[in-house]
């Protein structure tokens, strides 16, 4: 379920989704939510290319959640076509 990201104090999160576009936020959004993992999401920039060669700025949707949570939300995203970022630790 969807949590504000003072819903985690001062535990430790992981990122396991950038979703680039509104329409797949929500589709992440809904996955989740029907596997049952608390996990916030917060708007951030990252880095991207226009053209393959200009640098450009985008704002994106980051989805974290627990690390207890990381491995069914990354299983839970992939059966759904969804790419997931990795944990540095995997």
């Amino acid at each position: 379920m969807r949590q504000d990201a003072d819903f985690f104090g001062e535990d430790d999160v992981e990122l396991v989704h950038l979703s680039r576009k509104l329409r797949e936020a929500k589709a992440v959004e809904a996955a989740l939510d029907e596997a049952g993992i608390d996990y916030a999401v917060e708007p951030d920039r990252y880095a991207a290319t226009f053209l393959f060669v200009f640098p450009t700025e985008r704002i994106g949707a980051f989805f974290y959640v627990r690390p207890a949570d990381a491995a069914r939300a990354r299983e839970t995203l992939r059966e759904r076509k969804f790419v997931v970022m990795e944990s540095l630790q995997e």
